[in-house]
């Protein structure tokens, strides 16, 4: 749970610029104000928020539904994995817990281009895992620092 509003939230963590800070080793070529359709794309090694070449991951945003504190909805981000090595999803959830505080959720469903899907997506599940902890610690630090 943060203690952050909704919207607040869900304004940072889609904006995927954002993710550079948070996402271990990797950098993030976008343009502000993605909209449902858009491509950008992560690249991810040891020296890769320096500029140097690594694993590209290519996306496309396929949802943008934001939460609204006054519904009690939900808001969905999903953005598609493209390759060339990477595919499948990642998912972001924001869910209003009250005018000023929300849960976060972040979900990546991912398998390696050219090989079993299920037996792929089985061995990066841990690594996955770690990076997402990760993600999420400095994400929400980050977040709760700002208000």
């Amino acid at each position: 749970m943060l203690r952050v509003p909704a919207e607040q939230v869900w304004d940072v963590v889609t904006d995927v610029r954002n993710h550079t800070r948070w996402v271990p080793m990797t950098r993030i070529d976008a343009t502000a104000g993605l909209r449902v359709g858009d491509r950008f794309e992560a690249v991810s090694g040891p020296f890769a928020t320096a500029g140097a070449p690594g694993l590209a991951d290519r996306m496309v945003i396929e949802r943008l539904d934001p939460p609204s504190t006054a519904a009690a909805t939900s808001g969905l981000a999903v953005y598609r994995k493209l390759g060339p090595v990477l595919l499948g999803t990642a998912e972001v959830r924001v869910r209003p817990l009250g005018p000023d505080h929300c849960a976060l959720t972040w979900v990546e469903d991912v398998h390696l281009r050219g090989l079993p899907a299920g037996a792929t997506a089985r061995v990066l599940r841990p690594v996955l895992g770690t990076m997402l902890r990760v993600v999420m610690a400095r994400a929400s630090a980050e977040l709760r620092a700002a208000t």
